[in-house]
């Protein structure tokens, strides 16, 4: 996407019927895609947990997103890609997937956000050059200039510090509420009831936070083709006539 109004950096949520893309959406058709994401959280402090058994992977989900052939955006922390190199570089050479930025620390681009600890201004294109590093270093090569903010919280200092990273800010419209949910048929039913033609929904790949995420996926994959939609990776919704 074209850089944003004053210098900002652009912010996508999905595509919308007619017009160019822009600021707050794409252009499009009315045609029944559907973007699904999977944030790849894991902050720069939480090693120790990892260290002590703490999954913050989910490589069933990925093998069931691969045996049910759903093309996907990944969005990855760069520590995530630290701590599981061998599933970064898997999943960021699959034709299947795109890996996009999620910050290195996933610590909050604005505050309040959850208790996230906060990234200073000074840092903010530094953490998202940061995690693109990770990627390399870790053979990831399946890489879209896409930034999501941890927790989305951003604000107008946010969109300005990170101009100069020439990233696109990747929101969603869709809440799977998959975030430390235990019952994954109400996690689809959230799902299901939210899609729009052009939407894009924000899940999880974090097996200790999201551990409904595989079964709730299972249901949503299925029962979205039996009403025809299709499912695309954000770099093909932003696109007229995905």
């Amino acid at each position: 996407m074209a850089p944003g109004p004053a210098g900002r950096t652009p912010v996508f949520e999905r595509r919308t019927t007619g017009g160019g893309a822009g600021g707050g959406a794409g252009g499009g058709s009315a045609e029944k895609v559907v973007a699904l994401t999977f944030d790849a959280d894991m902050t720069a402090d939480q090693g120790p947990r990892a260290a002590s058994g703490e999954r913050f992977d989910n490589p069933e989900l990925v093998a069931l997103l691969r045996r049910l052939k759903v093309p996907s955006t990944v969005f990855m922390t760069g520590r995530w890609a630290e701590e599981y190199p061998a599933q970064a570089k898997a999943i960021g050479t699959d034709p299947l997937f795109e890996v996009a930025n999620h910050s290195y620390s996933h610590h909050a681009f604005s505050s309040p956000c959850y208790g996230l600890p906060v990234v200073a201004k000074s840092a903010m294109t530094h953490d998202v050059e940061r995690a693109f590093t990770a990627f390399r270093k870790a053979g990831v090569r399946n890489v879209v200039p896409y930034f999501r903010f941890p927790g989305g919280c951003y604000d107008d200092t946010a969109l300005r510090a990170l101009a100069p990273a020439n990233v696109t800010a990747v929101q969603w419209d869709v809440v799977s509420g998959d975030a430390f949910a235990t019952d994954a048929d109400a996690v689809a039913e959230q799902v299901l009831d939210g899609v729009r033609p052009g939407s894009l929904v924000v899940m999880h790949c974090t097996r200790s936070a999201a551990p409904a995420t595989e079964a709730a996926v299972r249901r949503i994959v299925p029962e979205l083709r039996e009403r025809g939609y299709r499912f695309v990776k954000v770099s093909e919704l932003m696109e007229d006539g995905a």
